[in-house]
Order: structure tokens, then sequence, then C-alpha cells
């Protein structure tokens, strides 16, 4: 009989769920989302994006593939989407303590213990999810027994994307055509989709004026938080926008993009996290099955006249992107690099670099 440390997660409604720790044993908090994606514990543990959150899962069963290695390939970690953990913590209904893949070297519990993350596994997450769908994200504190009580932490409060970004300069690649990447939290896969398709990538702090420095093409990326927060980056993208050279923004970056417009955001009930989001292309009946991360949308109504919406969710109508009716700049709120999730949108980097 293995032993395992009893943990509660604690809402802050007062709700409780009682389960066990697997993770580094240890009290945590953050603010609880779900996804519903039934693989990718990996990207996701380690996308910039969850920054502050815990991460509740709604397949049942998590860590029966273990992790992959860590190794770099091309100046980027070759299976994740950052170099360390960003999650709070993770929770599951069921952990398999015997995991098989290919390229794992280790397990989930032991990658967690070895970044001091707390997992919990054994409790009801259809009823957790079912809560959060109808009261909306909301705080909550993960208590593993013997450890210590912890306050509740919001991570909306405090700027994420300054937290995450690169604090220095980088080269990605090489390529006659240069891309200016804004990082607001980037994941590694969009480094890869720009520079396989022959760009050199020039990736900058959240906060750095860029319109200093010659390129062919701006691409703002995904991040966490709030977008009110990254004030910054939003003038900087105004000056670039009167310079005129084509930008793309993902996630964060369509956020970012439209309050450079002039339009408004506004914070989401729980969330879009999952790799079956469907999205509309606006004005035609294409449809798309797509990754999704964020917990903030582009207010539609609020965009001026001279954009317009460029795709649509299917399930609640909200915005998935924006694009300037006569000027190269466009963004969408899903992920098209994936990773993971559905490839089918990566076709968006080609028009990008088409543009340059």
């Amino acid at each position: 009989m293995r032993e395992t440390k009893k943990a509660v997660l604690v809402l802050e409604d007062g709700t409780t769920f009682e389960g066990k720790s697997f993770g580094y044993e240890a009290s945590t908090s953050g603010e609880v989302v779900f996804n519903t994606a039934m693989t990718g514990y990996p990207e996701s543990l380690t996308d910039p994006s969850y920054e502050g959150q815990i991460l509740v899962t709604t397949y049942p069963i998590l860590g029966n593939y273990g992790v992959p290695p860590r190794r770099e390939k091309n100046d980027v970690s070759e299976y994740y989407e950052s170099d360390h953990i960003h999650c709070k913590a993770i929770v599951a209904q069921d952990y398999s303590w015997e995991h098989s893949h290919w390229q794992a070297d280790r397990s989930l519990a032991d990658w967690l213990k070895e970044e001091h993350i707390p997992g919990i596994y054994g409790i009801d997450t259809r009823e957790l999810t079912k809560h959060l769908r109808e009261h909306g994200s909301m705080l909550g504190k993960i208590i593993v027994e013997g450890s210590e009580d912890v306050p509740f932490y919001d991570p909306n409060a405090e700027n994420l994307v300054a937290k995450v970004s690169c604090d220095k300069v980088e080269v990605h690649g090489e390529g006659e055509k240069t891309v200016v990447l804004v990082d607001c939290g980037v994941k590694h896969n969009i480094i890869r989709c720009l520079t396989r398709r022959g760009v050199k990538v020039i990736r900058v702090p959240w906060n750095y004026d860029f319109t200093s420095i010659p390129y062919n093409g701006l691409f703002i990326s995904n991040g966490p938080g709030n977008p009110d927060m990254a004030a910054e980056t939003v003038d900087n993208l105004r000056k670039a926008m009167a310079i005129g050279k084509p930008i793309c923004g993902i996630c964060m970056g369509n956020q970012l993009l439209a309050k450079a417009a002039g339009a408004k955001t506004y914070k989401l009930a729980y969330g879009h996290r999952s790799h079956n989001q469907p999205v509309r292309q606006a004005g035609t009946d294409r449809c798309f099955i797509t990754s999704q991360n964020h917990g903030f949308a582009v207010d539609n109504s609020t965009l001026p006249d001279d954009w317009e919406p460029l795709f649509i969710n299917m399930n609640d109508g909200t915005n998935e992107g924006i694009r300037h009716k006569s000027k190269p700049f466009f963004s969408a709120q899903f992920h098209p690099e994936a990773s993971s999730g559905p490839k089918d949108t990566e076709f968006l980097f080609d028009e990008f670099v088409n543009m340059l």
C-alpha cells in the first residue's frame, strides 16, 4: 500500500475538496482554473500563461505517460514550452504511479518534486469543474498534511507579464527577414514555428522599445494575467502601428493589439482552456478546432471602425481574433502553434511570414 499524505483544496467561497498529495509536499495558493484537454500536461505546466494558477485537469487520469527529458534544440526547449513549471499546482481525479512512454525519462510526480510544485489527486474533478463553471474561476489554496496554511493569492492583481518575460534581448534562428518577438510569456513553440519558416527572431522583453531597431515584422506573444497590466507594451505597439509594418499577435498578443487599437478587454467567467475550442473565421463558414488558454477577451463592440473581428468562438460568441481592414495587422486569441493541441490553424504563421 503506497503511503501518501492527505491534501485539501480550499476555494475562496469555503468549498473544500479532500484528496492526496503526489507532488511536492507543501501548501500553495493561486487562481483555480480548469483545462478539458485529454493530453499535454508537460506543455501546459510549462506554459507561462498559467503563471500563478492552480490547474485542474478534467481528464480523469494524469501521469500515465510520464514527462520527457530536458534538452534544447535550436536554443529552445525541445519538448517543453519554457524552462520551468509556471503552474502553482496541478489537480487530478486519479494519478498513475506507473508511467509508460518511449520519450519519458521520469514520472510526473518526480518532476513536480524537483520543481517544488504540489499535486493533488483523488478528488471529484467533475464536481469541481461544475462548481467553477457555475461560479467562475476563483482563488484557492492546496494545504498538504503537515505543512502550514497559506493565504489566498490573486495573480491577476500583479503584472504577470513582467514576471515571465525575458530580461534581455535574444536572437533565434537566421534568415533574410527579421521578426521582433515581444515576449509577454512566449511559448517556445511560437519561436519554433517562426524559425523553421526561415526568419530571424529577435526576442525582446515585454517593455522593450523595439521601434529603435530594424525589423520586417512584429509578433506579440501569449502571456498570463490581466492585459491592463502591460500598458508599456501597448504604448510601444501604438508606435509600431504608426510605422505600418506587419503585426501579428497570439492570445495576450490579441488583447494587447486590440488595446493599442483603442478597444477594451474584460475577464471571462472561467476562461477557455482546452484543445477543442471551435472558432469560425468571421464572414465565412470556415471553422477550426483550436487549442486555447486565456482568461480575458476582447470586447468586439469596442473595436474602432477600421478594425473587425477575425475569428469568433462558436461556443459563446466571444472574440477569437482581430484584423485591421486595410493594414497588415491581425491576431488570434487561440494558439495556432498548439503544443499541445490541434495544428489546424498553424497556417496563420505562413500568412504572417508571407506579409514580410
